[in-house]
């Protein structure tokens, strides 16, 4: 009995600091959407880590928030062409995703050139994430860029202790609509550094963090009148990406992002998953969107959207209507798929008159 009692305390203990493992499931694809909130905070405690360590930024105070929407390539004939099922297999991407860290305030002050729509290709494998290429309309044109030599973001399996370093290399070429070419370099060196529980406005999780130390070095070439052909070099600091990230949530559950010059570092970023909290007025009918949570899901999902939701149905594969659950008038709702077996379904939103719906696969 005595000893029984032992082996059940060292199994609660072993339990209680089981150190969170991530692999390919716990990161977005195409199809998903994650809500993140934006918070200021210049002072906010980066530094703090290690082994089980209590992380604590309950107090941040979200200013807006995003809806990040992973779009798969089948919402775009233009980017499916080149990074589909017929590019080689390491460019053959999971999903887009709008890209806002290029420098490209910077390269439309040099260039007389406008560049919008910048969008980043991943590819999520079994065994990283990866960044294969941009997409970008370049004065009126759509464009695609492959990158000639593959950054790796993350690593699998990624947990305490592990770490690699990975090279980014972009040539983009904007003839025939200018003379003119950017190349970009990047190195990035990741190592997990902590484990332990995290607390944020969004709930308290067992996490581990991951430091990113991003080195980009970007160079423009453009034939400048009476000098000629020259290349100029973009002025862009060295970056640290701070993430915390637990299972199954797509995106990190906090990520500050500061800029370091010699031994200072400042804040200039701060992003946490969160739930709708009113903060993007002005949404239209037309970008009504909606996440769940965890996906795949073993018993209950976290249905969360950026309006009201009237209701929801879940659909199986055969076209049976499983559940119906009416009035909900919320912007999110816990779904119980307890009672459902292991498939594929189909989670339907009802509002305004008009139907959403996002595939849901039932451990």
């Amino acid at each position: 009995m005595k000893n029984l009692a032992s082996l059940i305390l060292s199994i609660v203990f072993l339990n209680a600091n089981a150190q969170l493992v991530l692999n390919k499931i716990d990161f977005a694809t195409g199809g998903d959407t994650v809500r993140m909130s934006k918070a200021f905070d210049i002072a906010i405690d980066y530094t703090t880590t290690g082994p089980n360590t209590t992380w604590n930024f309950s107090n941040l105070t979200p200013t807006s928030q995003v809806v990040k929407d992973f779009k798969t390539l089948g919402t775009s004939p233009f980017l499916q062409f080149y990074f589909g099922l017929f590019a080689p297999l390491k460019y053959q991407a999971s999903y887009f995703l709008e890209n806002t860290t290029l420098p490209i305030a910077q390269i439309t002050q040099i260039l007389p050139i406008s560049i919008d729509n910048v969008n980043q290709l991943t590819r999520r494998s079994n065994d990283s994430v990866t960044s294969i290429g941009y997409s970008m309309t370049v004065s009126g044109t759509a464009l695609p860029f492959k990158s000639d030599t593959i950054e790796k973001r993350y690593d699998f399996p990624v947990q305490y202790g592990t770490s690699f370093t990975s090279r980014g290399y972009t040539f983009i070429d904007f003839n025939p609509i200018l003379d003119a070419k950017w190349i970009q370099h990047r190195k990035r060196n990741s190592t997990v550094d902590g484990y332990g529980m995290i607390t944020t406005p969004y709930g308290t999780f067992n996490a581990i963090r991951i430091k990113h130390e991003i080195k980009e070095t970007d160079s423009i070439f453009y034939v400048l009148p009476i000098i000629g052909g020259l290349w100029i070099p973009l002025s862009l600091p060295k970056s640290n990406e701070y993430e915390w990230w637990t299972n199954n949530q797509k995106e990190p559950i906090l990520k500050i992002t500061t800029t370091a010059l010699a031994s200072n570092e400042t804040v200039t970023a701060i992003e946490y998953r969160d739930i709708y909290r009113g903060l993007d007025l002005g949404i239209t009918e037309q970008t009504i969107d909606f996440s769940i949570s965890p996906n795949p899901v073993k018993e209950h999902a976290l249905i969360e959207c950026n309006s009201m939701i009237e209701s929801i149905q879940v659909i199986d594969e055969m076209g049976k209507v499983c559940s119906t659950i009416p009035n909900i008038n919320n912007v999110t709702y816990e779904l119980d798929l307890s009672s459902l077996k292991s498939g594929s379904y189909s989670v339907v939103l009802q509002k305004n008159g008009k139907s959403l719906t996002k595939q849901l696969i039932k451990l």
